[in-house]
C-alpha cells in the first residue's frame, strides 16, 4: 500500500510535505524508519530534505520540505506534461540526478544504494531543480561488501534484471534505473522509444546521441558492464560544461576571440593557453 500525502503549514507559516503511514501496515513502518536511517547520513542539495518525522505512534509520519513542482514523471507524463521541458532542463537534470546517486555510492558517510531510482521519485522545485525522493526502500552498504542479498524490491520497467533474478544488490541496480531514466528524458515515453521530436535540433543532436549512449551503456543486461555513477555524472557533467561553453561563444564572439591566447593558471599551479583548454574541447 502506498502512503498518503498531505500538504501542512507550521506555525512560522513555512509550507511542509507530509507522509502518513497506513494503519495497520508494519512493512510500511519498516520503511519509514528505514527512510529516516538512511536520510540520517546523506546532506546533498540535490536530496529532499527531511525536517521531522514522529515514529513513536501507531501511524507514523516524515515530515519534509515542500516541493511545489511536482515530480519528473509529471513533467514527462501527466499533470505537467504541456509545460514541455527543454533539453537544457533535461540535461541539467539528468546531470543533478547522476550526481545525486553517484555521491550516495561514493561519498556519503556510508554508501547507499537508492533502490527505487524512477522518474516519479524524482521531485522538481520551482527551477526544475531535481530533488532524489523516497528512500524507504534504500539499503545501507557495509564498508567490507559490494552487495548484499535482499529480497527484490523495486518497480517493473526500472528494476535491474540481474537483481531481479539473483536478488544481489549493488550499486549497479541504481545505474540501470538511471538509464531508464534517462531514456525517458530523451524520448518521453516511459521506457525505450524514439527520441522527442520537442527536444531534437540540429544544435544538440551529437548531445543527444552521447547521452542516449550513456543510457544504453547504463542499461546493459550484466551489471559489471555498466559503468559506475560516478563515470555517468562526469560525463554528463562534461557534456553540459561543454554546451554551456557553447553556448557563451555564440553570445560573445568578440569576447572570445579576445580571450584567445590569454594564458591561465590551473588547479595544479601550472600556467596553460587558453588556446590548449579551447582545443581540447
Amino acid at each position: 500500500m502506498v502512503a498518503a500525502f498531505y500538504k501542512g503549514i507550521l506555525p512560522d507559516n513555512s509550507i511542509v510535505a507530509i507522509k502518513k503511514a497506513r494503519l495497520g501496515d508494519s512493512s510500511q513502518v519498516e520503511q519509514f524508519i528505514n527512510e529516516v536511517l538512511v536520510l540520517s547520513q546523506i546532506n546533498h542539495r540535490n536530496v529532499v530534505k527531511l525536517l521531522g518525522c514522529c515514529l513513536e505512534t501507531e501511524v507514523p509520519l516524515l515530515v519534509y520540505e515542500f516541493i511545489n513542482s511536482g515530480t519528473l514523471f509529471d513533467h514527462l507524463h501527466g499533470s505537467f506534461s504541456s509545460l514541455s521541458l527543454t533539453w537544457e532542463h533535461r540535461l541539467r537534470i539528468a546531470v543533478e540526478i547522476a550526481g545525486t546517486l553517484a555521491y550516495l555510492h561514493s561519498s556519503a558517510s556510508i554508501p547507499i544504494i537508492h533502490r527505487n531510482v524512477k522518474t516519479a521519485n524524482i521531485l522538481l522545485d520551482e527551477n526544475l531543480t531535481a530533488k532524489v525522493a523516497d528512500f524507504g526502500a534504500s539499503r545501507l552498504i557495509p564498508m567490507d561488501k559490494e552487495q548484499l542479498t535482499t529480497m527484490v524490491q523495486g518497480t517493473l520497467g526500472y528494476l535491474d534484471p540481474e537483481y531481479y533474478t539473483t536478488g544481489l544488490l549493488n550499486e549497479k541496480s541504481d545505474v540501470y534505473s538511471f538509464g531508464v531514466v534517462l531514456m525517458e528524458l530523451l524520448s518521453e515515453n516511459r521506457v525505450y522509444e524514439v527520441i522527442d521530436e520537442k527536444v531534437m535540433t540540429e544544435d544538440n543532436q551529437r548531445e543527444i546521441k552521447e547521452v542516449a549512449r550513456i543510457a544504453v551503456e547504463c542499461t546493459r543486461l550484466m551489471g559489471e558492464e555498466r559503468p559506475k555513477m560516478k563515470e555517468v555524472a562526469v560525463e554528463l557533467e562534461g557534456l553540459r560544461v561543454t554546451k554551456d561553453k557553447h553556448h557563451w561563444s555564440a553570445q560573445y564572439p568578440e569576447e572570445t576571440e579576445h580571450l584567445i591566447g590569454v594564458e591561465i593558471i590551473s588547479a595544479q599551479g601550472v600556467v596553460v593557453p587558453l588556446t590548449m583548454i579551447a582545443s581540447r574541447m
